[in-house]
């Protein structure tokens, strides 16, 4: 995949929502299943990999946010 491929993807991640995130999640395993190329499978669980990374860091935002939130000051 292109240098382009990834900067779109990663803009893309940053504005995706949650839900938009998981459901390409499904689609790329789905691709992964399907294809043979040992290569092109290597960029799908980089992809998965980058979208679990961009999942985990909002739900770590998201509990940061709340026990700051919940904080006496």
């Amino acid at each position: 995949m292109n240098k382009d491929f990834w900067k779109c993807l990663f803009c893309w991640l940053e504005t995706a929502s949650v839900d938009e995130i998981r459901h390409k999640q499904y689609v790329v395993r789905q691709m992964l299943g399907q294809t043979r190329d040992p290569d092109f499978k290597a960029d799908i669980r980089r992809i998965l990999r980058f979208m679990d990374e961009e999942v985990l860091a909002r739900a770590e935002l998201a509990k940061l946010m709340r026990i700051s939130v919940s904080m006496p000051r």
